[in-house]
């Protein structure tokens, strides 16, 4: 009988984890095979070569490009200071002298008596990568980074914005099924993950921010105060580099949609640990999913068979499944049955269906495609 295999959100109460931090660019990794990290901890570290300023010199000093070198101060690869003379004219009359100051600080990179430009290069910046989850590290990739590995929590958003942040977590609401609102927000909740219910809006993520809330798990937002949030229109790009000072993740979708009762009563479950979360989305090809990682701080052999196995099978009556198109967007439910031949639904399009029971006994029939698979 053929299968029908559609990946979906992962949500696993224990499962092993690995983690792939990389360099933007070849640098040196500075942990080895076997070591076990906390999340501060630096793997590689590596140097972004910093912004190049080209100065028309022969314009600002009144010369010819072949002249160039005789008037300067300041040699290749030398050093200068910001406002540092770099260049200058030799004129009988001192006070008819053309002097070339550096607009930063750094280097003189290329001298050109061809166009008659000076090309500086600021400092490089140093780049740093952490382990970002309290694991061990199973690969060294050299130059590159390496993989890490722990036993942990793991729970996949369908949106996210902002980076990677780390923090205790905490149950802001009591059900899935609640706003968060400001008045949720406590001093407490400084430089913690906080968990909401099924919405939240822009005036509450300011607030959280002002608190020194570091990230924000929620069921639904609204797309209006994603706009707000941002200050321009997303668009279709991978998120995750934003400088907002929070991170948000959605686990259900927008609008005000409850988050699964299972999403929370893991989340509530591990209340207090430390909880790592990466809002990164990419929709497109090479789809990229937001991270909630709890890491267990026991890593013994009990901990490790007792892992959730991903799915690698098809789809199965009793599984659960999440809708990921109107009009059920965002309800979990298990799947009733699984109709082999192919249906004509109301759009007219033939297609393969199954048929959805939600958790209150009413069903729905939906195309194979509009679901995703909720890993058990």
């Amino acid at each position: 009988m053929t299968h029908a295999y559609t990946p979906g959100l992962r949500i696993a109460e224990k499962i092993k984890v690995t983690s792939h931090r990389a360099l933007p660019l070849l640098g040196d990794v500075v942990v080895k095979k076997g070591d076990l990290l906390k999340t501060e901890d630096i793997v590689a570290k590596t140097y972004l070569p910093g912004r190049v300023h080209a100065i028309n010199a022969v314009n600002r000093l009144g010369i010819q490009p072949k002249d160039l070198r005789e008037y300067m101060l300041k040699k290749e690869d030398d050093s200068v200071q910001k406002d540092e003379p770099i260049a200058e004219t030799k004129p009988w009359i001192k006070m008819l002298k053309s002097v070339l100051h550096s607009p930063i600080a750094g280097t003189i990179e290329t001298i050109s008596t061809v166009t008659g430009q000076i090309l500086l290069r600021e400092p490089p910046k140093p780049i740093q990568v952490y382990a970002h989850i309290d694991g061990m590290v199973i690969e060294v990739i050299e130059k590159e980074g390496v993989v890490m590995e722990t036993i942990a929590t793991f729970i996949q958003g369908i949106f996210g914005v902002g980076g990677e942040t780390v923090g205790e977590l905490a149950i802001a609401v009591d059900g899935p099924g609640d706003i968060l609102t400001p008045e949720h927000i406590q001093s407490g909740h400084k430089d913690k993950i906080i968990v909401g219910g099924s919405f939240i809006q822009h005036d509450t993520i300011d607030k959280a921010k002002k608190a020194g809330v570091k990230g924000i798990i929620v069921g639904g937002f609204n797309d209006e105060d994603l706009r707000k949030l941002l200050g321009y229109d997303l668009g279709v790009a991978i998120t995750g580099s934003e400088d907002i000072g929070i991170t948000l993740i959605i686990t259900e979708g927008f609008g005000k949609i409850q988050m699964a009762q299972r999403t929370f009563e893991l989340l509530k479950s591990r209340s207090g640990a430390k909880t790592s979360v990466n809002g990164a989305t990419q929709i497109r090809a090479g789809v990229v999913r937001p991270e909630v990682i709890v890491p267990y701080e026991k890593r013994d052999k009990a901990v490790s068979e007792g892992t959730d196995k991903p799915i690698d099978r098809g789809m199965e009556i009793g599984d659960p499944v999440r809708i990921i198109r109107v009009p059920y967007f965002g309800k979990i439910g298990k799947i009733k049955a699984l109709p082999f031949s192919p249906q004509k639904i109301e759009t007219e399009a033939t297609v393969r269906i199954l048929e959805v029971e939600f958790p209150d006994g009413t069903t729905a029939i939906v195309p194979r495609t509009n679901v995703e698979m909720i890993e058990r």
